[in-house]
């Protein structure tokens, strides 16, 4: 049957299984909105306040989902608001199809009004991108633009789509999706045998575990993988909820605000292995800083082998098909000299301010975890709120934890948490916040309570840039320009505004029934202003450049 390309667009989105697309209106894809207007019995449009929140929920969807996130836009400044959200998703490996109309065909490259070469902005930061100029074409690249976004290592992909496409008319037949294959072509037993051997040679071992874990699911492998051998396991900020926080072999994150224990054990182990992390240079990026350490590396991108720390050893493939050839190979081992020390460091954790009169975001965490009933996630901003929640909040499901963890985006955590809420109706969604971050799109409320999600968002207000702040505090001699808020702004009347509920803390007995109030609350957005001391700071850390042992605590300064 003959149908306009808006229509190809539609039902193609249909036959791929999309349930939802978030995105806002304009006139390149005026017919696109005609046509989901058609349709909307089939695909739930949420309309966001600002086309970056469309970007960052289709992450937060697709985070928390393994599902691939759709955002749509216009052409121009449209599109171009997009970018922050796909570089967001490009940098964390989160399967997203962005969908951008441009002008007409003759108008391309004319500087014609809200025209923007997005294909050309975004090919550094998506896997692939289109632009779409035969109507004949369009149903192919849809389904090739899925397929890419979840294939092997997933990323966003962007579809550009003039106008005069989306009316032009062609055949379209429903064409049965590609299904996307675990990468297995490069699991070989001659790599899986030279893994094998130094696992089982080694009398420290030392597991650093990251994203890929999450999306291959390999969860249940790692923690095979981990009591067969004995060997401690840290995550990164990516992969943080992948393997239970209870766990007594789980030394916590790793990293620049990583745990003591953590931090100590990959410099001191005798082989490190990394399973789907990327050696970043939060963690580790150097060979001086594990130089007494063999590598073990076992991803899906074969560009991560080797790239930033050269290693002894290699398998390239999905994770979970990877771990599950892997294990029969593993000898059982006990390494108690080797656990008495990682016990002996797990036990040097950070002071506990938990318990101290004032407002701590330890004891904000401790409250949250104990009224967690299996079914919290939590989504992030950036900054050090979101340290914090990885550091003290006690996670008990996968892909519980959405955060931007590569580029480092101020503004995501609002607009992801209406993505992760849109798609997981029965879990209960936080946005843990900073005043700084909150400020960036908070007009993403908006959508949640028109939508009458009931997103709840925990301000961490320390009335300051708190992450920049703490670094201007350490390495800047207390120049504090530009980091100090001075905040004139009520945040319980901003949820009010918007139409949420607003409340502020300022006493520790104040904490726990406002919480309850707010799970209680299922009519749209809760904001809770949570008031802490501007000087508190993230303890450890790691200064950059430094060497991953040398920590800094709250005792050295």
């Amino acid at each position: 049957m003959f149908l306009t390309g808006a229509e190809i667009l539609i039902k193609s989105l249909i036959d791929e299984g999309v349930d939802t697309i978030f995105g806002y209106p304009g006139g390149a894809v005026l017919n696109i909105y005609d046509q989901l207007y058609n349709y909307r019995d089939q695909i739930n449009h949420i309309l966001t306040a600002h086309e970056q929140g469309a970007s960052h929920a289709a992450d937060g969807y697709a985070r928390s989902t393994g599902k691939i996130g759709v955002c749509l836009a216009t052409s121009g400044p449209g599109a171009t608001n997009l970018v922050t959200g796909i570089a967001t998703a490009y940098m964390d490996s989160i399967p997203m199809v962005a969908i951008t109309g441009n002008v007409t065909r003759p108008l391309l490259g004319k500087d014609s009004f809200q025209e923007v070469d997005i294909a050309g902005i975004t090919m550094p930061i998506t896997k692939h991108n289109y632009i779409v100029k035969d109507i004949n074409d369009l149903q192919k690249v849809v389904k090739e633009a899925f397929y890419i976004a979840k294939e092997g290592r997933p990323g966003p992909v962007l579809i550009d789509i003039p106008k005069d496409i989306t009316a032009a008319k062609a055949i379209y037949e429903p064409i049965i999706p590609k299904e996307v294959e675990r990468k297995t072509k490069h699991i070989t037993d001659e790599a899986l045998q030279s893994v094998a051997k130094l696992i089982n040679e080694a009398e420290n071992p030392f597991i650093y575990a990251g994203g890929g874990i999450v999306a291959s699911a390999a969860y249940e492998e790692l923690k095979e993988i981990v009591e067969k051998i004995n060997s401690p396991i840290a995550t990164s900020l990516m992969s943080i909820s992948s393997f239970p926080y209870n766990h007594p072999l789980y030394t916590g994150m790793i990293g620049m605000h990583g745990s003591k224990a953590s931090n100590i054990l990959a410099s001191k182990c005798d082989l490190l292995i990394n399973l789907g992390a990327r050696f970043s240079d939060r963690v580790i990026n150097t060979q001086n800083q594990i130089k007494h350490a063999k590598v073990v590396h076992i991803d899906v991108d074969p560009a991560e082998i080797n790239k930033n720390v050269k290693v002894d050893a290699f398998v390239v493939g999905d994770l979970k098909i990877v771990l599950q050839r892997l294990i029969p190979l593993l000898k059982e081992k006990k390494n108690d000299e080797w656990l008495a020390k990682m016990n002996e460091l797990k036990a040097l954790k950070v002071k506990d301010t938990s318990e101290t009169g004032e407002l701590t975001p330890e004891f904000l965490f401790r409250k949250l975890s104990e009224l967690d009933d299996g079914s919290f996630v939590l989504a992030t901003e950036v900054g050090q709120h979101q340290m914090w929640a990885a550091q003290h909040f006690e996670f008990k499901i996968p892909r519980s934890f959405i955060s931007s963890g590569g580029l480092g985006t101020m503004g995501f955590g609002l607009g992801a948490s209406i993505g992760v809420q849109m798609a997981n109706k029965d879990k209960t969604v936080f946005n843990i916040a900073g005043d700084g971050s909150f400020g960036m799109n908070c007009n993403e409320l908006a959508t949640a309570a028109k939508n009458k999600l009931p997103v709840k968002v925990i301000i961490v207000n320390n009335n300051s840039l708190g992450m920049v702040r703490q670094w201007q505090n350490f390495f800047y001699e207390g120049r504090y320009s530009s980091t100090d808020l001075n905040g004139t702004t009520d945040f319980v009347k901003v949820a009010e505004a918007f139409g949420g509920k607003g409340f502020r803390v300022h006493e520790k007995e104040e904490l726990v029934p406002v919480l309850k109030e707010a799970l209680a609350y299922k009519e749209g957005p809760v904001v809770i202003d949570y008031v802490i001391h501007n000087d508190k700071k993230v303890f450890p850390m790691v200064a950059p450049g430094a060497a991953i042992n040398e920590i800094i605590s709250e005792e050295d300064v």
